[in-house]
């Protein structure tokens, strides 16, 4: 953050791979290790299949998608499949050249659209990402690189590079949607785990934190690359079609100085904690009234050493118990050892703002009568931590701390981490960004 919260980084609780990997032919930069997660299969099938033969039913299964989509965006005109091939490479066989680039071996998948044809490293990304995060990733992978072909049937090219990798990743939610749909051969059984573990692996798919969004080889953050995806999976290709550089969020921006850019815009950890208690404090004591017509009380905010846990009869627990809201002394608690300093070291200052913003908003539904216990209580207590989010994006500089380049992808990580499929509340990861994300980009009036 800045003293202005640090650059939030991707990397939970245990390092799943490393090295520079991306999606789509720009390059980007290094990436800390994403969380991991239990990769299960889709089906019998694709558990047990090569990465090579995952790609060959993914490429099948996204043809079979285009074959009904795009004529509902084409003006009824047909889908022309890839003619110039599908050509997984490697350091000893690398790709076709493409147009005057000559070829040349990179941990990469691209589209050409000088000769229509799409290629991947089948050495190393492929084989890592369906190692690490399965196969539903792969398969996301190709479906990116073939939104770039339709992008190129539609002549829908002229939008800066960061919009043209997001509306992919949309068009790739798209298909993702028909995959939960249960349309797909391919992909069959998806379950919210695996979902989960693909938004996970988009992580590694981001730019380095500090990129600027007008880089003509910016592909986006984690957070406006997952927002795109959902944007495809909740509303389908007719929005994805839509996409310019006069309606897509971008959040990404470069770091604004150079001492920021040599911490990752991170705070010490003691002052990240007391800087955004005392922020958070402020925001719901100036939103609350709004919210409930009452005024906002003062909400103490108690670190606590392993195994010494504040009494409290019934906690509202987060982060698997390691911090939790007491409706009943109303106050909030976490581990500083086992939890703060750990979310600060493996991720950024700004996944200890997201396990604060959880806390802030789990006494907000206590104080307003509402309930935490369910999906829907927990989808509440994550737009509200969004729209403190926002606060610290929008604010003007002179207002307080606000967010630093990466933050946002911080925030991504610590849901990852705090919330995947499988919780006590029933919400997966994939559920929680979402709601999170309309708290950051509406504002406190998307959670009412």
């Amino acid at each position: 953050m800045h003293r202005f919260i640090r650059g939030l980084v991707a990397g939970v609780l245990v390092a799943a791979a490393s090295g520079c990997v991306v999606v789509s032919s720009g390059g980007s930069g290094p990436a800390r290790p994403a969380p991991p997660g239990g990769l299960g299969g889709m089906n019998n099938a694709s558990a047990t299949a090569v990465p090579g033969d995952v790609v060959s039913g993914a490429l099948r299964d996204v043809e079979r998608f285009w074959s009904a989509a795009y004529p509902r965006i084409a003006d009824g005109s047909a889908f022309t499949p890839i003619k110039g091939g599908y050509h997984p490479y490697t350091r000893s066989d690398p790709p076709p050249a493409c147009g005057g680039e000559a070829a040349e071996y990179q941990p990469n998948a691209f589209y050409c659209p000088a000769g229509d044809f799409i290629a991947w490293d089948a050495e190393t990304l492929i084989p890592q990402l369906y190692s690490d995060f399965g196969p539903l990733l792969v398969g996301f992978v190709m479906a990116h690189e073939y939104g770039h072909a339709i992008q190129s049937r539609l002549r829908a090219t002229e939008q800066p590079t960061v919009v043209l990798e997001q509306q992919a990743d949309c068009f790739a939610g798209a298909w993702t949607a028909d995959v939960l749909a249960g349309r797909s051969t391919a992909f069959t059984g998806v379950t919210p785990a695996q979902l989960d573990n693909t938004v996970a692996g988009m992580l590694l798919l981001r730019d380095e934190p500090g990129t600027a969004a007008q880089n003509p080889q910016a592909h986006g953050n984690a957070f406006d690359r997952i927002r795109a995806m959902q944007d495809g999976v909740e509303k389908g290709v007719s929005l994805c079609v839509g996409y310019r550089a006069d309606n897509v969020p971008v959040t990404e921006v470069p770091f604004s100085t150079q001492e920021e850019a040599a911490t990752g815009g991170d705070l010490p950890y003691a002052e990240a904690v007391d800087a955004l208690s005392k922020d958070a404090q402020a925001y719901w004591a100036r939103v609350y009234p709004q919210l409930t017509g009452r005024p906002w009380e003062t909400l103490q905010v108690q670190a606590f050493e392993s195994g010494s846990a504040p009494a409290c009869p019934v906690p509202d627990a987060s982060a698997g118990g390691s911090a939790f809201y007491c409706p009943e002394g109303d106050f909030i608690a976490f581990d500083d050892q086992r939890l703060g300093q750990q979310l600060y070291q493996r991720i950024g200052d700004n996944a200890v703002g997201m396990m604060l913003g959880d806390l802030f908003a789990r006494a907000v539904q206590d104080r307003r009568g509402a309930q935490n216990e369910d999906r829907a209580g927990q989808l509440a207590v994550d737009c509200f931590t969004g729209s403190w989010t926002n606060s610290l994006l929008t604010r003007d500089p002179a207002e307080g701390i606000r967010l630093s380049p990466g933050d946002l992808d911080e925030a991504v990580a610590a849901l990852l981490a705090f919330g995947r499929a499988g919780s006590p509340q029933g919400a997966s990861a994939f559920d929680r960004i979402g709601a999170y994300r309309g708290g950051v980009l509406e504002g406190l009036s998307s959670c009412r």
